[in-house]
């Protein structure tokens, strides 16, 4: 069963009801609506929960923060973790995209990405919307 189909069945209980609406207007009108709703792709989903953890999302504002590149030495007196779970979050990061790194010698250094700055901004906003 096809997901309007569902929908179809679903209004057609609840509508018959409680009102004389046509169901056939009230599901496209709600297509419409779901259509309108653009969907968050599985990296944008692995990203946000990526930030679900503390530290990393302390991490990722930290390097939004930042006017330079940042290395593991300058970041961990800014955080209350040690320099291996900054390094282990600094990699979750990597690999959800929302931190780049570069290597100069034996140095990692690590700097936000747009995406993670983009993120931000829509978490920020949302949290906004509710105040």
């Amino acid at each position: 069963m096809s997901q309007t189909d569902r929908l179809r069945r679903l209004l057609e209980d609840e509508l018959d009801d409680c009102c004389d609406a046509d169901v056939t207007d009230r599901l496209a009108e709600l297509e419409s609506l779901v259509d309108a709703v653009p969907t968050a792709s599985t990296s944008d989903l692995a990203a946000l929960s990526t930030l679900g953890d503390e530290t990393r999302h302390r991490l990722v504002r930290l390097l939004v923060a930042a006017e330079s590149d940042l290395c593991v030495c300058e970041i961990t007196p800014l955080v209350d973790v040690g320099d291996s779970a900054v390094s282990h979050a600094l990699s979750d990061l990597t690999d959800a995209g929302l931190v780049s790194r570069r290597k100069e010698g034996t140095w990692r250094y690590y700097r936000a990405t747009d995406r993670a700055e983009r993120l931000l901004e829509a978490l920020d906003a949302t949290r906004g919307d509710r105040r």
